[in-house]
């Protein structure tokens, strides 16, 4: 098996996921595995835990803005994933990473972070302008504006009803795991307008869009946030440098 398949390392790092909600956090597992033996060769995938609190707790903390609060969360997971092993961490949920900058200041292990991930695929692609789908707070925040404005990409969010429309699709029935045609048809008629008003690309910046919205269902290229992240740390933790990891 060739250096370019395996990577550098003797022993891949173990990949330790902070999870939020079900369905991310599913889907990210999911990608680490089956794309981790696409890489390694049949059933060698890195070495993968999860830890997840109760999403709950984290809605209280989110609903209150309390972003100390969900740093602590985060931290949490990261010191139980340290203590069972891992080496990498990465979160699949967007939304909490406006939590990210208290973390990355006191995490044990070195991040990946989610946003950075996309912005350097997006420029990879030579993608310039993107629409940005997710949680309200994911579209009105600071992760995704201040990502991608460092790799020079220009970014645009839709009108505010569509992002209350988002929203309510997103805690009402995605998180649940229900994804529906509506929520389907919302979805493509938001992305269409985004590309009206010349986006080139749009980012599915919620761990569970990409599960509603595959690649040809969709009017603009897709970001995939959860499978790229889940990508970069599999590439990563066979061996290949990631930029934008922290320390």
């Amino acid at each position: 098996m060739d250096s370019r398949r395996t990577g550098s390392r003797e022993r891949p790092l173990h990949v330790g996921i902070v999870a939020c909600s079900t369905e991310g956090a599913a889907l990210c597992y999911r990608t680490v595995s089956l794309y981790g033996s696409e890489r390694a060769g049949t059933y060698r995938h890195p070495e993968l835990s999860v830890h997840t609190h109760c999403l709950a707790d984290y809605m209280a903390a989110i609903e209150a803005s309390d972003w100390a609060g969900v740093a602590k969360l985060m931290l949490s997971s990261a010191r139980k994933l340290q203590a069972g092993g891992a080496d990498l961490l990465i979160c699949p949920d967007n939304t909490i990473h406006i939590a990210f900058p208290e973390v990355a200041a006191r995490t044990p292990l070195p991040w990946l972070h989610i946003a950075e991930v996309v912005a350097a695929e997006a420029k990879r692609r030579g993608l310039r302008r993107l629409a940005i789908t997710g949680t309200r707070l994911t579209m009105d925040g600071p992760v995704y504006p201040e990502a991608l404005s460092a790799a020079g990409i220009e970014h645009r969010v839709p009108e505010l009803a569509e992002r209350r429309e988002i929203d309510r699709h997103i805690f009402e029935d995605m998180v649940e795991g229900r994804f529906t045609p509506e929520a389907l048809r919302c979805f493509q008629g938001v992305i269409a307008r985004m590309g009206d008003v010349g986006c080139d690309g749009v980012v599915l910046g919620c761990t569970e869009i990409p599960i509603l919205v595959p690649p040809e269902a969709s009017p603009l290229p897709t970001l995939d946030s959860t499978r790229l992240l889940a990508r970069a740390a599999v590439d990563l933790a066979l061996g290949e440098g990631w930029v934008g990891t922290r320390p």
